[in-house]
């Protein structure tokens, strides 16, 4: 894996119009860097030569020739391509979606906001009920969610059908949580299940990508993922698999803050299922 490469990939929506002409060459010419001064990269991407520096510095180097050292360092690997084709190996498809999902985590990272996550896990550690909806490529989401957050002792659900959300929400109430998992945001039943437990006290969060969506409009407590969903399928990909690194994260807060009532419910749950294993 181009490490260098993925980083230019990471910080690429963050780059001014000058600073993208030249991610976008070295993206497509990586091979050709190395020769080139800084001037005649200049020229090749129709830029100031101070822009180069800068772009460099965005990636963590102190200037251009640090960056054609850990971009040579990086030659031998293979170049971030992240375009699935027919003539692709079944390894060469799986590194491209490595690569995926290694900038999707990256990229949420810095969507995700550090109060909102703060918010949610103290909102669900305290939580008397705590209700997951997700409809068809999320529910698997809310299904984790309710595993894991059962295991850490907590009244967790998950419902995937749309009636038994609209039922589930109408019977919550202040002191419980709602979670809507949505990628697009834009889950009509999800949307509307989370309006009906707000409107009865619950406390709703939405786990959905970053921008603006009517789940938005639902929720007292968001947590943004970064992904970009149809690069390779209609189905989700790495958005899934950010949406499970929060749900991780939300989990082992939850056991780190329980103690000793998170390990005695984990413990109780293995013991629990030791008659299911040979």
């Amino acid at each position: 894996m181009n490490r260098t490469l993925l980083q230019v990939k990471v910080l690429y929506d963050k780059m001014g119009r000058a600073e993208k002409k030249i991610a976008d060459w070295i993206l497509s010419h990586p091979g050709d860097l190395i020769p080139l001064s800084i001037c005649e990269l200049a020229e090749e991407c129709n830029c100031s030569e101070a822009t180069i520096v800068r772009f460099a510095r965005r990636l963590g180097c102190s200037g251009y020739q640090e960056l054609k050292i850990s971009i040579a360092r990086d030659e031998g690997k293979k170049n971030v391509d992240d375009t699935v084709k027919k003539g692709d190996s079944c390894f060469e498809i799986f590194e491209k979606v490595s690569n995926d999902i290694y900038c999707s985590l990256e990229k949420t990272k810095g969507a995700l906001k550090k109060e909102e996550i703060e918010k949610a896990a103290n909102a669900i550690a305290n939580a008397e009920i705590v209700s997951i909806y997700g409809l068809g490529n999320s529910a698997a989401v809310a299904i984790d969610a309710q595993h894991k957050f059962l295991r850490a002792g907590c009244n967790a659900f998950a419902y995937s059908d749309n009636h038994m959300q609209a039922i589930n929400a109408s019977h919550l109430k202040k002191g419980d949580v709602a979670i809507g998992v949505s990628h697009s945001g834009s889950s009509k039943d999800v949307v509307e299940a989370l309006k009906i437990a707000r409107d009865n006290g619950a406390t709703t969060i939405c786990l959905t990508n970053e921008g603006k969506s009517p789940i938005l409009k639902q929720s007292d407590i968001v947590l943004f993922t970064a992904s970009n969903e149809t690069r390779h399928s209609i189905l989700g990909l790495n958005s899934r698999i950010a949406q499970l690194a929060i749900i991780d994260a939300l989990y082992l807060y939850l056991v780190c803050q329980k103690d000793d009532l998170a390990l005695k419910a984990i413990e109780d749950t293995e013991r629990a299922l030791l008659s299911k294993k040979y």
